[in-house]
């Protein structure tokens, strides 16, 4: 199985993208296949984009400002 253990995303020339780093596990064993595998995508769905700028509103509502 993989499990997810960061992402973060990036303004790249107006787009966003997405970074993330995940590690494989066996499923009976628990034991480690392979760790800090890095992937990344371009956001082309408008829900996942809508979701994003949430989050970017949600910082600047509430961390930025005061």
């Amino acid at each position: 199985m993989k499990q997810l253990s960061s992402f973060m995303v990036l303004n790249v020339d107006g787009g966003d993208r997405v970074s993330y780093t995940y590690n494989e596990i066996n499923e009976e064993t628990g034991e480690p296949i392979s760790t800090n595998n890095k992937k990344n995508f371009y956001v082309v769905n408008p829900e996942l984009s809508g979701h994003i700028n949430a989050i970017r509103e949600y910082i600047r509502q509430n961390k930025l400002e005061g």
